[in-house]
């Protein structure tokens, strides 16, 4: 139930492998209309990829019929919209949101009601609009931009990833998550038109996604990609669906982001793999490894009674993360405790309102041996007392694991604009605590010797 209303409130805030790879159409289903621009200055694209006016619930919307393209490959969007025409152009998110391309007008089309085929809410019989060739696009997270001619906005995300991911730091789009969450068409994984009980039991990437259309993506994902490109470090880009076989193959980390709650086998053992080869991991959220999904296709299949369990059932996901999902809803104080760790150098305050919530994890049954815990922070989970952690420890390959053990520790890096109290001291706090790591991690397996480091000390009472 707690999971239901978490969904519930990020509405309102505003066991298998990865999919198959859909057929190319026919010419006919692909209108040459795209063209590169030039692109413009900074100052410019920094604020022209937001969204101005999103316009009525059906103006215009549409999704990728990839989730992920290498670079120089193509995709379609399938878009519908009541309006007479409209364009589209594609904005590179990070330390510098630029315009990489942009298509020419396209005559509008008001597609097919949303069809529900066993309970999942589906797109696609939807025709492709146009085609779009990222030649020349550098790797990274994208929000393609749909303008309709009334003035209607919506993004559709797309990942331009990265081909090879040695000596780099992988930063991961919990494109799963994303999907569970995805209330479009009026069912997700958590309700449905008559609540719990009619939600879907498989989620499809064949429609669009509600509201903006990158809602979680800008919630919990683009404050920390914008840090990690200022970070300097060498960064590679993958979704959770690419993680397969060979994709983490040298990788310096591995960074998962605000909420990448739905994990797969193959994505488990793909993360689990490189930490074991000394792989870094950062986990910078709560909540994640949570439902053990399975991948059928493009959709993502949970029905949370059989096939879908809580990973904890056989695996709890502390064994990989240091600690595990405890409490919904979380309102409190972040409180560090070890201050002289080597990934708080540098860093000012101790006490930070607002930090802990909405979701928290804690050091728990399944947590490694010697994990350290880096801030310990007591509040009340509705009433029943509680604390959350955030964690450090070193696996026998030597690389390093930190799990922040909070959702808002992406948000926080906005400062005030995160809300729930949250200071701009918490931004300066975050940034620096997330730069430190990021460095540190770029050099290969952190270990626990970082000069200033102290050693670790035994985890903290697991009631």
């Amino acid at each position: 139930m707690r999971k239901i209303l978490l969904a519930l409130a990020l509405l309102a805030a505003g066991c298998g492998e990865a999919p198959a790879v859909k057929p190319p159409a026919g010419p006919s289903a692909d209108p040459p209309v795209t063209r590169e621009v030039a692109k413009p200055s900074v100052a410019d694209v920094q604020e022209s990829w937001r969204i101005t006016r999103q316009g009525a619930e059906h103006e215009i919307e549409g999704y990728a019929d990839e989730v992920s393209v290498l670079p120089g490959e193509r995709f379609r969007l399938h878009v519908s919209t009541t309006a007479p025409r409209f364009s589209a152009r594609a904005f590179r998110m990070g330390a510098n949101p630029s315009k990489v391309w942009e298509s020419a007008a396209v005559r509008g089309r008001r597609q097919g009601a949303a069809r529900v085929v066993d309970g999942t809410v589906t797109a696609a019989h939807w025709a492709p609009s146009l085609t779009v060739d990222t030649t020349g696009w550098p790797e990274g997270a994208y929000l393609v931009r749909l303008d309709a001619s009334t003035g209607a906005q919506r993004y559709v995300p797309i990942t331009v990833r990265s081909a090879s991911t040695a000596g780099r730091v992988v930063i991961v789009n919990a494109v799963t998550t994303w999907q569970a969450y995805n209330l479009w068409g009026g069912r997700s994984l958590y309700t449905g038109p008559g609540g719990y009980g009619y939600r879907s039991r498989a989620v499809t990437f064949d429609r669009p996604y509600d509201g903006t259309g990158a809602r979680l993506f800008l919630d919990f994902e683009e404050e920390a990609l914008a840090v990690a490109e200022q970070s300097g470090v060498p960064l590679a880009y993958l979704t959770n669906l690419d993680l397969v076989p060979g994709a983490l193959d040298g990788a310096r980390a591995v960074i998962s982001l605000g909420h990448d709650e739905y994990w797969s086998p193959g994505m488990r053992r793909a993360v689990t793999g490189a930490r074991d080869r000394g792989t870094n991991l950062a986990f910078l959220g709560a909540n994640a490894v949570y439902w053990r999904i399975a991948m059928r296709g493009r959709q993502v299949v949970c029905d949370k009674e059989r096939v879908c369990e809580l990973w904890r059932e056989s695996e709890p996901e502390s064994s990989l993360i240091g600690q595990m999902y405890d409490c919904f809803p979380a309102e409190g104080v972040y409180r560090v405790s070890r201050p002289g760790h080597w990934i708080f150098a540098g860093t000012r305050g101790r006490r930070f309102p607002g930090m802990v919530g909405v979701e928290t994890d804690k050091v728990s049954r399944g947590s490694p041996p010697g994990v350290q815990v880096l801030a310990e922070s007591p509040f009340s989970c509705g009433g029943r007392a509680s604390v959350t952690h955030s964690t450090y420890y070193t696996a026998p390959s030597g690389a390093g694991v930190f799990a922040s053990g909070t959702m808002r520790w992406v948000c926080a890096l906005r400062g005030r604009r995160c809300g729930h109290g949250v200071t701009d001291s918490a931004a300066a706090f975050t940034r620096r605590a997330t730069l430190n790591l990021l460095t540190r991690f770029a050099k290969g397996p952190a270990g626990h010797a970082e000069p200033g480091a102290q050693p670790p000390r035994p985890a903290a009472r697991v009631p």
